[in-house]
Parts: C-alpha cells; structure tokens; sequence
C-alpha cells in the first residue's frame, strides 16, 4: 500500500480503492498515538529520574524514544505521501521536522549528557502528532516533487533539527549562567557542567549551520519561482538568520563570545528561522488559505 501511495505521489497513475485509503489514514492514527504515548512515558520517565535522581532510567527513556521515533516516522509519511498527493501542509512539515529533532536528541544521548532535553522535546513531538491528527488543513497536496526539491527539504530539515536543539541548549545554559552568577543550585544539579553544554551548543551550531548553507544553495538552485511572496518573505528571512549565526561563530573564535551572549545570538538566529518558515506558512496557508 505505501509503494502504491509513494508511486502515485511522483507520477504513476494509480487509483487506490477507497477502504486502502481509509486503513491507510487509520493506520497513521495508530502509530501517532503510539508514538505519543512513548514519547509521553519517555519523558515521564526522565522527568521522574531526575526529581528521585535516578540514573538507572536511562535504558528505559532510550528504548522509549527509539521506538517513539519508529512510530512517529511511519505516521509522518502517512500523513506526507497520500493518495492526494505529498502533503507538505504546515502542521505535517512541524511533525517532520519535531520528529527530526527527537532523533537528533536520543542519537546524542547514546554518547552524550543531553538525557534532560528530552523532557521539552518529547512533549514538544507529542503535541505536534496531535495538532496534524486533529487540524484540517487547507494545503492542496503536490503531486510531484524533482530530486533536487527533495534534497532541498532534507536538508532543510537537518539543518531546522540541529538549530532547534542549539536553541534548547542554549536555553538551558542562560539558565543554568544565570544560577551562576546569583549561587543559585536548581538546574544546575540537574545538568551537565556549563562548559561541556557550551561546547555542544557550539558544535550543533556549526553542523546546523553547514546543513542551512546546502539547504540555502539547493533552494536557489532547484527552486525556481522567485516571483512567490511566500518564497521572497522565506527566503530573505532565513538569509537573516543565516547571517546571525555566522556572526555568532564569528564572534565565538575572534571575540570569546560565550554564556549569555552566545545564548542570546542562538536564540535571535533561531527565531528568525522559525519566522522565515512557520510565519510564511501560516499566513499563507491558514490565514490567507494559499498553498
């Protein structure tokens, strides 16, 4: 049945009967609920380890979000490659690119002490498994996409995954800075040491970065519709926010820019992003009700 929707979706004529169609979406329900339901114990879990501090649970959060992953990938495609067309609606592109994040966070934890980040970022895929399951969308679905527009979103979305992670990070060091500076201890015995997190930001930013950079030269070798408001408004914005992060870098290894500074340059660079891409999206697609 995913073949058949995968082959009608590029090209290939095929009309799939009316009860495939209805298992098919069924079946994108069952496996955004399972997700959601391990993605909510994973972190339940990890929340409940460190309030007891407990540092058995974290075989058990892995195996959940290894398998939340699972889940939360094969309802992805369900939603995105449909018998329509591939849905690249707002509200499936936000689970696409939470469930990227996800990935990202349970691959590093298997060799790095970033276990806390997913007591935000799991709820975080939950909730956007539940807003595509229950939200209409007005997007009308493609039917074809070239390999270089594929490559594009890829790369778009390793790029927004690594950046959301930077961003959460981030956030947890201005907080754990701030404890700091004022001997406070709450986050702080709950996290790595501040400069092990700073180390990681800065790594995730220059990965994010490189993936933004390819993401940024395939959009403006494969997509060819300048004219489009929605693509200018996207585009410039994610160029702003392209520039923020070099500047950031930049400033890292010639000025020594770190702790709240650094923090404060993700956080704008990161915002810019989300504009660029979800304020796009939702104006075009929810409030004015465009592709």
């Amino acid at each position: 049945m995913n073949l058949l929707l995968y082959l009608n979706c590029f090209g290939v004529d095929l009309r799939i009967p009316e009860n495939v169609v209805t298992e098919h979406r069924m079946n994108a329900a069952i496996f955004g609920v399972l997700a959601c339901l391990l993605y909510l114990g994973g972190a339940g879990t990890q929340l409940a380890g460190l309030r007891n501090r407990i540092s058995s649970q974290h075989l058990i959060v892995l195996g959940a979000g290894i398998n939340a992953i699972i889940m939360h990938a094969l309802f992805s495609y369900s939603r995105i490659v449909t018998n329509e067309g591939i849905n690249m609606g707002i509200l499936p592109m936000a689970s696409v690119i939470s469930l990227a994040v996800a990935a990202i966070v349970v691959a590093g934890s298997m060799k790095r002490q970033v276990d806390s980040l997913v007591i935000a970022i799991f709820p975080i895929a939950a909730i956007t498994i539940i807003a595509t399951l229950v939200a209409d969308s007005s997007y009308t679905p493609r039917h074809q996409l070239g390999g270089g527009i594929v490559l594009h979103i890829i790369l778009s979305v390793l790029a927004y995954g690594l950046l959301s992670v930077a961003a959460l990070q981030a956030i947890l060091l201005s907080f754990g800075d701030y404890e700091l500076k004022n001997r406070k201890r709450g986050l702080l015995k709950h996290i790595p040491p501040l400069q092990t997190m700073e180390s990681l930001l800065f790594e995730l930013l220059w990965a994010g970065l490189i993936l933004l950079t390819l993401s940024i030269i395939s959009g403006f070798i494969f997509i060819g519709d300048t004219s489009n408001p929605g693509l200018i408004h996207h585009t410039s914005i994610t160029l702003a926010a392209w520039i923020v992060f070099s500047i950031l870098l930049w400033g890292r290894y010639q000025l020594g820019w770190r702790g709240a500074t650094a923090s404060r340059w993700t956080l704008t660079g990161f915002a810019l992003l989300l504009l660029g891409y979800f304020g796009s999206k939702l104006v075009l697609e929810i409030i004015l009700g465009r592709v």
